[in-house]
């Protein structure tokens, strides 16, 4: 049994899907070419990519990005309702074209009739209902455990020639470019923190040791071992012990 108030919603939700005339290429990669990661977030990114291939790619009525991790599939950038539902249909049923283009990074799959296609039922289905007549997903490689796919929409079957495949193949490598961007920027960013944190802890914990060395007149190897032994005893972390001792030693009368 399926869901009429569904398909009426879905229905009316790509019914007047806009068919936007081819742009020169050209002019997308060269607007691509204008993308900053440092001034816009990674999904401002991915929907600029799918708009510019949705104007540029011959046939396209709708553009989509899904991603694949271990924690499951997405889709963080698509250019409107069909191309969303296309994807999250086969999120639902755990195969399809553009899961199957993500598990193959560089493949191309192409649906030419996809609302009769056999292989994906329920896709074929979600098509149909869709008004999608073919699609074409191509395979991003990102990381090990990060992959995608750009997915490619359009009301006609047999709409993507060679020079459509090819198009998207190039969006499809510079979505990966951008992904592999951000993933260095926020790796390298996470490893900065990391390393500010690392330096403050051994900031205090000198001052700790000078503090030590100061009150019970050991050298620094010994205040290091009281350290080392309080945050044993309180199963605490060294430098909140340090982190104390300097609160305590600048609250005493006297101390500067």
């Amino acid at each position: 049994m399926t869901d009429s108030a569904g398909d009426e919603e879905l229905v009316a939700a790509t019914a007047d899907l806009p068919r936007p005339a081819p742009t020169d290429p050209i002019e997308a990669f060269a607007a691509l070419g204008l993308l900053r990661l440092s001034e816009n977030d990674l999904r401002q990114v991915l929907s600029r990519i799918a708009e510019l291939a949705k104007v540029a790619i011959p046939g396209a009525a709708e553009v989509s990005v899904t991603l694949v991790s271990g924690t499951g599939a997405g889709t963080p950038a698509f250019t409107g309702a069909a191309a969303k539902a296309m994807d999250e249909s086969q999120y639902g049923e755990g195969r399809g074209p553009c899961l199957d283009a993500a598990a193959r990074p560089g493949s191309v799959v192409s649906m030419p009739r996809a609302a009769t296609d056999t292989r994906y039922p329920l896709f074929a289905a979600t098509a149909a209902r869709a008004g999608v007549g073919s699609s074409l997903s191509v395979g991003i490689q990102v990381v090990p455990r990060l992959t995608g796919a750009l997915n490619v929409y359009a009301h006609k079957t047999e709409a993507f020639g060679d020079e459509a495949v090819e198009l998207a193949v190039t969006f499809a490598n510079y979505a990966a470019v951008a992904l592999a961007n951000a993933h260095l920027y926020e790796t390298t960013s996470a490893l900065a923190g990391q390393m500010a944190e690392a330096m403050s802890s051994r900031a205090v914990i000198e001052q700790a040791k000078g503090v030590l060395m100061a009150q019970q007149g050991v050298d620094a190897d010994e205040a290091f071992a009281i350290l080392s032994r309080a945050s044993q005893v309180s199963n605490r972390k060294l430098r909140d012990i340090a982190q104390g001792i300097v609160l305590g030693a600048r609250r005493e009368p006297g101390s500067p």
